[in-house]
């Protein structure tokens, strides 16, 4: 029985429960309920008492109830809040033989706000006696089965509002995500960065290799895309003088569903000033260890400085014996591709092919945080040309746990050159690939002003939070993922 198919007699019994509320003089539905503690303050406060002690402590908590046990003149209760679950005890001789009486009637699920003395009972659990209780809202669904939680992944996903009713492991994950995003704010802010907005409407998309949302604005008569990333608005700002600048925020790629990807999701990008791409890859390793150390991670991999460093070309030659510094154009690639017994997409460009070698054959044996460095010019329209290397550019892709989580470059900040590369790209849309980036002229403007030498990186949040939760799909760590019909 699916969501919102509830037997109609237990949702007819719920309906006249909260009929007998109304009918008695209480408000089902209350307006607010002043001064509620955490239950987890609650529990530390009274941390260090003995089983039998006794208090004269009075705590105001609320929450959904969970459990019910005993009938009479006591009972036993158990509230779940944000921050974890706390006995109480009802008694007839506290409240009353209609005020316990109607305690009891209420339903699991329901809501509660309680006023209770604190003491802890002969088997050592902290209790609250109840001294009075509140209504606060009235379930009229019964919550997920209380004794194994929510398990089906297709309810828990449509429905996260009941896997987080039933599971505390979705409630501490999402409030690990939480605690991730302020750790990164305040290293970056720290660190002499500041928090911009750039547009998320866009009259033209850029800075990623992805197809795009579009949207049409009505009052402006014109076609407008769902931003693919920052990039572009970002590094205008560094041309504007605000030299460490960065944005968390949601992007959004018109592209396939799988483990690692949902079409709308979150990202950091920084850019700095006067670096470049190592300067960055230094920081994003003590950025990552900072998080790390804030969320209290203890997952199998060492996350702490310094990480494994190998260029791409290496690394694709390790695990497939092919030199993609000697291939360099489609025919020959494709050609010692087969020879070696691997896939060969038929409409895939080189660049397409380079990146089909690295994702199949490199990015799952990446366990530990290893930087990819030194990409192709023409994997990296927006990558300053490597300064030792030719047909390189300084790029680099940081891998944790077979996962990408991250992209970065030495900022191509010359104006003639940027202008070859959408030159570049608008060919290779024209032979097909839906991913190249359109040329932007308001951007080469601003380049056209002076950009300083800079260093950039994006961030994918969601993967991040994957890494340091031990996650192995998208799906669990973003709120309401994107679902099929």
């Amino acid at each position: 029985m699916g969501v919102g198919e509830e037997p109609s007699d237990v949702f007819a019994a719920r309906r006249r429960k909260l009929e007998s509320l109304r009918a008695a003089g209480i408000e089902p539905f209350p307006h607010a309920f002043d001064h509620v503690e955490p239950i987890a303050a609650v529990r530390a406060q009274h941390a260090s008492l003995t089983p039998g002690e006794e208090t004269t402590a009075a705590h105001r908590v609320a929450g959904r109830l969970a459990a019910r046990r005993g009938q009479g003149k006591m009972a036993f209760l158990d509230l779940v809040d944000r921050s974890g679950r706390i006995q109480l005890q009802a008694r007839v001789d506290e409240l009353g033989p209609e005020r316990m009486e109607q305690l009891l009637s209420l339903d699991l699920g329901d809501l509660l706000g309680i006023d209770g003395i604190a003491f802890v009972s002969r088997r050592g659990e902290l209790t609250l006696r109840i001294t009075d209780y509140r209504v606060l809202a009235k379930s009229l669904r019964p919550p997920p089965e209380k004794h194994h939680g929510l398990t089906d992944v297709e309810t828990r996903h449509r429905h996260r509002e009941l896997d987080l009713i039933a599971n505390e492991d979705a409630r501490e994950l999402f409030m690990t995500r939480a605690r991730v995003i302020s750790a990164i704010r305040r290293f970056l802010d720290s660190e002499g960065f500041i928090e911009v907005e750039t547009p998320v409407l866009q009259p033209l998309y850029g800075g990623a290799a992805a197809r795009p949302f579009t949207t049409h604005h009505n009052a402006l008569d014109r076609d407008l895309y769902l931003r693919i990333a920052t990039e572009l608005y970002l590094k205008r700002l560094i041309v504007g003088g605000l030299e460490r600048v960065y944005e968390l925020g949601k992007d959004f790629r018109n592209e396939g569903i799988d483990s690692t990807h949902n079409p709308e999701f979150t990202m950091l990008e920084w850019y700095e000033a006067y670096a470049d791409y190592l300067d960055v890859a230094d920081r994003c390793e003590r950025l990552v260890a900072h998080v790390a150390s804030e969320v209290g991670y203890a997952g199998p991999i060492d996350l702490s400085s310094p990480w494994r460093r190998q260029t791409l070309a290496e690394a694709i030659l390790d695990r497939t014996g092919v030199d993609i510094l000697r291939f360099r154009d489609r025919g020959t690639l494709a050609a010692e591709m087969r020879a070696r017994g691997l896939a060969v997409p038929e409409e895939d460009t080189w660049p397409q092919l380079v990146d089909e070698l690295l994702s199949k054959h490199v990015e799952p044996a990446l366990i530990e945080p290893t930087f990819l460095l030194d990409y192709p010019v023409e994997l990296s329209p927006f990558a300053k040309r490597h300064r030792a290397v030719d047909g390189l550019a300084e790029r680099f892709e940081a891998y944790i746990g077979g996962l990408e989580i991250a992209n970065a470059f030495t900022e191509l900040n010359d104006p003639d050159e940027q202008r070859r590369r959408f030159e570049q790209q608008r060919a290779l849309a024209g032979a097909g690939d839906l991913e190249a980036q359109p040329y932007d002229e308001a951007f080469l403007a601003a380049l056209e002003q002076g950009m300083p030498p800079t260093g950039g990186i994006g961030i994918g949040i969601d993967r991040l939070v994957m890494v340091l939760t031990g996650t192995r799909s998208i799906r669990e760590v973003v709120l309401f993922p994107a679902m099929r019909d």
